[in-house]
């Protein structure tokens, strides 16, 4: 018996030892998760000094992106600003100069109703003067009148109302203005309503 009770005592020394009787978290009532928690972590390595350089350039290459793309947007802001202004004050004078060409139109229907009457001819005289000034004034401002005949006909600057037999003509050709076009330097205000020519039978 004496050597039994060694044996039971050296048996548990070594349970104690290997703490087989110490209480584990899931004992006392934690869960897995509580008990990873509780877990202590790994102490994390402190970053080495040519980490923290490379760090550091790295952020320094992003701020020099990042200032450039600033510096970018804001010279293409000025730009756009730049090429507004310029296309305004370029048609600033569209809406009178619209506005004027049913003038224009009705002193070409006076001139060619008073060019029919010999009596006239002091009026159509002064209505030709008023005309030339109103071209004058106009062409300063960029406006350009499109009523040329004989011309091959152009659908940029032309609208075809019809075709006319003329032998005399290539086809295609402007023969007959029917109402006068206006440019505003390089845009189209009103297409020159016009007749264009074709050949006979065809």
């Amino acid at each position: 018996i004496p050597l039994l009770g060694s044996l039971v005592k050296r048996l548990f020394k070594y349970f104690k030892d290997q703490e087989f009787f110490m209480p584990t978290k899931e004992s006392e009532g934690l869960s897995p998760e509580e008990t990873q928690a509780q877990t202590p972590a790994e102490e994390i390595q402190e970053p080495t000094l040519e980490e923290k350089y490379a760090q550091a350039m790295a952020e320094i290459e992003e701020l020099k992106k990042e200032n450039l793309r600033v510096l970018a947007d804001g010279e293409n802001f000025k730009k756009r600003l730049t090429r507004e202004k310029e296309e305004y004050f370029r048609f600033a004078t569209s809406a009178i100069l619209e506005e004027i060409i049913p003038v224009m139109d009705n002193l070409d229907l006076a001139l060619a109703h008073g060019r029919q009457a010999e009596a006239c001819r002091d009026l159509v005289t002064g209505v030709e003067m008023t005309m030339n000034i109103f071209l004058d004034t106009m062409k300063r401002h960029g406006l350009v009148q499109i009523a040329a005949v004989d011309v091959p006909f152009d659908p940029a600057v032309h609208e075809a109302m019809g075709q006319t037999e003329r032998d005399d003509l290539d086809e295609n050709t402007v023969c007959q203005m029917l109402q006068k076009g206006y440019m505003l330097k390089d845009r189209l205000l009103r297409p020159a309503k016009v007749m264009v020519s074709r050949k006979a039978g065809a």
